[in-house]
């Protein structure tokens, strides 16, 4: 089966609901010849599987496999109030002639009918088709990968990165594109939903009464989900390949910072309040992962960073810059710096996280050490000439947080690390150095910022004005594109490729995606080089 026959067959189907998973897995010893137990085609869209199907954070031996039922999406998802058995299967072959797993989920009201199947026994570095069936129906089918094997050495690695989808501002076009490369996992940076009123803009078939306030409690959060999850080419994207994920802030509120809320209306917002929200958000976010139960929350809290291997090739650090923030200084806004930054107890992940990450980085045998995380790592002055004027809200609003990683990175040598963003809406590729104040100090590492997948509307060609001071007053900087879509990368033992994959506009459906420009990261040589090259179209336009 090719790419676009997959793609038929695994993106045809929508649901609501959610379900509790207790799982009974069982290996059928080794004999991948074993049929499956579905006797019925896989489901029409009107089935309990509306939200699709998808994996996650893929293991050597194991895999996270979700749905969610929800016939009803937007009115509790229709299920009940009782716990529903969903079988599962995991197959060697699409047409499921070789299942090699399979086992039954209790899905409850209380995880709003989600499943999180965690598949262990699997064979490494193994393609894997999978599917669901639950009230005599069975869901679409899904496409997974396992990681390779602890101390194998991988040939290469190909993967995506994607952020900041707004849904009512534009087509999910550049997943339908992501789902038909070669890639072995995408990996998720944040913002998957937006929290704001969501009303008819883009997407003209928006119905008036789905112009919904922000959400603040479990059942707002769980609609604004199945907002999203509905959408076919997003469905397909999760469908095709694991993805890894993590979030930002617009998944619970623009730019809180860890208990504090950040609403303009309300700046005072109590934080036992703003806790019971978080605690909504957080649980509705664990409801439509692909995660393990490792990661389900307790209460307003929810252990989210944690570290991926595949082989010696690549480790994927995955960063929560949001739950343990100390609060934006100098008002959380971009400007001129305050007095509140030169505070060194100031932190952006947490003491903690910080350990975790810097033990990682030291003890991490892998070629390339890379940190999957939310906000800008590079100093980003927009003011050209003496002023300063940065952001507060990324990594410039914690500059002893970044001191303290770059600093480690230098003292002890950390080789290859590669740092990917999202959260901006525009491209941009830096040297990460070890002082931002000197172009001539020693560069570190390489940090690839992702574009929007629909976030900020069409874009232009043409940098806005303060991408165009920053350009001129950070050397670092080395690229910038006010575009939408998503950036792929492919790593060897030597080399490191990011590809920038862009659509020209995301208001209307049906557009061709064109690599914008792509650059070679050498092993043992941090900073990114430029591939010399006109941009090439890489796929036709997509049928509306």
């Amino acid at each position: 089966m090719d790419r676009r026959q997959f793609l038929k067959v695994g993106a045809g189907a929508l649901a609501v609901g959610a379900l509790e998973l207790k799982t009974g897995g069982r290996a059928l010893a080794g004999a991948l010849d074993a049929p499956s137990s579905f006797s019925s085609a896989p489901s029409a869209p009107s089935a309990p599987f509306t939200l699709g199907v998808a994996s996650g954070d893929p293991l050597p031996r194991g895999v996270v496999l979700w749905t969610r039922l929800a016939t009803d999406p937007f009115n509790g998802g229709g299920t009940g109030t009782r716990g529903v058995p969903v079988e599962w299967e995991v197959a060697a072959d699409d047409r499921f002639r070789r299942v090699v797993q399979r086992g039954t989920a209790l899905a409850g009201p209380e995880l709003g009918y989600s499943v999180h199947v965690d598949v262990q026994g699997l064979r490494p570095a193994t393609t894997y088709w999978y599917r669901f069936r639950a009230q005599r129906e069975i869901s679409p089918v899904g496409r997974t990968r396992t990681a390779p094997a602890a101390g194998s050495s991988p040939r290469s690695l190909n993967f995506a990165f994607a952020s900041c989808q707004q849904w009512q501002t534009g087509y999910y076009t550049a997943y339908r594109h992501m789902a038909e490369q070669d890639l072995d996992l995408v990996v998720h940076l944040g913002d998957y939903i937006y929290e704001g009123i969501h009303a008819t803009t883009a997407r003209s078939q928006l119905a008036p009464e789905l112009a919904w306030p922000e959400p603040t409690d479990l059942s707002s959060y769980r609609n604004r989900y199945a907002l999203y999850k509905l959408d076919p080419d997003l469905q397909a994207a999760h469908a095709a390949f694991p993805f890894v994920v993590t979030w930002d802030d617009h998944e619970v509120e623009n730019n809180y910072a860890s208990d504090i809320s950040q609403i303009d209306t309300e700046p005072d917002q109590d934080r036992e309040v703003f806790r019971q929200r978080r605690a909504a958000a957080y649980k509705a976010w664990y409801e439509h992962m692909p995660v393990r139960a490792s990661l389900q929350p307790a209460g307003p809290d929810l252990l989210l960073y944690r570290r991926l291997r595949f082989g010696d090739l690549a480790d994927f650090n995955v960063l929560d810059t949001r739950q343990y923030r100390s609060d934006q200084a100098c008002g959380g806004a971009r400007g001129a710096p305050c007095e509140e930054l030169g505070d060194p107890t100031r932190t952006i992940t947490g003491m903690e996280q910080e350990q975790w990450l810097l033990d990682g980085l030291d003890s991490s045998r892998s070629r390339w050490k890379v940190l999957a995380q939310q906000v800008f790592v590079a100093k980003r002055d927009f003011a050209v000439g003496p002023t300063i004027d940065v952001n507060a809200d990324a990594w410039d609003g914690y500059p002893f947080s970044r001191d303290r990683l770059l600093g480690f990175i230098d003292e002890r040598d950390v080789r290859d690390v590669v740092v990917l963003t999202g959260d901006v809406h525009n491209s941009w590729v830096n040297d990460l150095k070890a002082n931002f104040d000197d172009p001539s100090s020693a560069t570190l590492a390489t940090e690839f910022v992702g574009t929007s997948i629909t976030s900020g509307g069409d874009g232009t060609d043409t940098p806005t004005p303060a991408a165009a001071a920053a350009l001129q007053e950070n050397p670092h900087i080395k690229f910038f594109s006010n575009r939408r879509g998503f950036v792929q990368c492919s790593l060897t033992q030597r080399h490191w490729r990011t590809d920038f994959q862009e659509v020209p506009y995301v208001t209307r459906p049906g557009a061709p995606l064109t690599t914008r420009a792509s650059f070679l990261v050498e092993s043992g040589r941090p900073g990114a080089e430029q591939i010399a090259g006109a941009p090439v179209s890489i796929d036709a336009a997509v049928a509306g």
